[in-house]
């Protein structure tokens, strides 16, 4: 079986290379990916894939039979969104649009899932239940694994694998993680609210902005002090305003961040914990405070036995030197997670990066990838749909 899925995986390759580059070349932002999900939709159909489309808005669910009587599902989930960045890698397949960008690999994502559907479809007899393939969009506003929880996509699902691209990785190699693979990730604003007065007499005033800054540094401290280091919890502050002129107390100040966690127990606490300080803070200083904190997504947690499958079959299609077990989480975010909340999966990374020349980083504006990359992604994806059965 695997020899045949790799001798059919390599005469797709062209055709794959050059859907990927389709895409690459006509990249859509999140929640508009129209075009992206009609060429999906069309080659999807053409393997015999039943299709239902504007699943999650603009996503895409394609049924594939199974041989047998197993009535479960295993779903195959990839992501199709771009980016608002300006391409600047000067390849042929260079984006169209200005200031859109397939520069978190999407493009590979949605070109992996459409090979292994290739595939499958045509090795039926090795599934004795269904394949359920799931081409989600808005992943990088972090919306669009819900929309598709929302319009049903996880319904009867028992299993499903994800696939992410990893520059820091070398083409032809999978990266394994168990346990947390990503972090959960919030978003947090703070209202500081003051008094004015004469920059002259802060006495006379409630200084917004010295007291956000102690709200601040007192979280960053409190971090270290108060919270276990083996379970890490990053918060950022990236937006800060407040003030009217530079001779006057500020009376309001308002900061947002984004708050990073990898163990759910941490992440559950952390708005109270987060709370209490800055009440304590503003307390000390006679300030009131308004604090919004808006759950993102969750950590993603690989699930064990899933996880063994996809080691299993990629040591088995490639051999133990192109496996890495990763030994640490990431803490970006995933909305695959949310699929986590209705059944057991495990996402996998994808090497990407070339052996002789700079890899960009994710969200780079000169993201590239080793397109032999493609064939590694369908070949272990599409093994281990086989070998989730046996």
């Amino acid at each position: 079986m695997l020899s045949q899925i790799k001798d059919l995986a390599e005469s797709l390759a062209p055709r794959l290379i050059e859907i990927r580059r389709h895409f690459h070349a006509h990249p859509e932002l999140s929640g508009q990916e129209y075009q992206t999900a009609a060429y999906v939709s069309g080659v999807l159909s053409s393997c015999g894939i039943h299709v239902r489309e504007a699943v999650g808005k603009t996503g895409v669910l394609g049924q594939l039979k199974g041989s047998g009587t197993d009535e479960r599902i295993l779903a195959i989930r990839t992501d199709m969104d771009a980016l608002p960045i300006e391409e600047r890698t000067n390849l042929e397949f260079a984006s169209c649009k200005p200031g859109v960008m397939h520069a978190c690999g999407h493009d590979v994502h949605t070109t992996v899932g459409l090979g292994t559907a290739m595939i499958l479809s045509q090795f039926t007899e090795y599934l004795p239940g269904n394949v359920r393939f799931l081409f989600q969009p808005a992943e990088e506003i972090a919306q669009g694994a819900s929309w598709m929880v929302q319009d049903g996509a996880m319904r009867d699902v028992k299993a499903i694998f994800g696939v992410h691209v990893f520059p820091s990785i070398k083409a032809r190699s999978v990266g394994i993680r168990y346990g947390a693979l990503t972090a959960a990730a919030d978003d947090i604003e703070i209202f500081i609210q003051g008094e004015s007065g004469h920059g002259a007499r802060p006495h006379e005033a409630i200084d917004a902005i010295w007291i956000a800054s102690q709200v601040i540094t007192t979280l960053q401290q409190a971090i270290s002090r108060t919270q276990n280091p083996l379970r890490p919890i990053v918060l950022s502050i990236g937006q800060i305003n407040g003030g009217r002129a530079p001779n006057v107390i500020a009376d309001q100040v308002r900061m947002a961040g984004t708050v990073r966690s990898l163990h759910p127990e941490t992440h559950a606490n952390l708005p109270q914990w987060i709370e209490g300080i800055i009440s304590n803070v503003c307390n000390t200083y006679n300030a009131k405070y308004e604090m919004n904190y808006r759950r993102g997504v969750p950590s993603v947690q690989n699930d064990i036995a899933l996880t063994q499958i996809l080691e299993s079959a990629s040591r088995e299609a490639w051999g133990n030197e192109y496996v890495e077990i990763l030994p640490e989480p990431s803490l970006g975010a995933e909305d695959f997670s949310l699929y986590l909340e209705h059944a057991p999966g495990s996402m996998f990374r994808l090497g990407v990066g070339y052996d002789n020349k700079q890899n960009y980083p994710l969200h780079h504006p000169q993201f590239e990838i080793d397109e032999s990359a493609i064939i590694t992604g369908v070949v272990t994806l599409a093994y281990a749909a086989c070998k989730y059965w046996q």
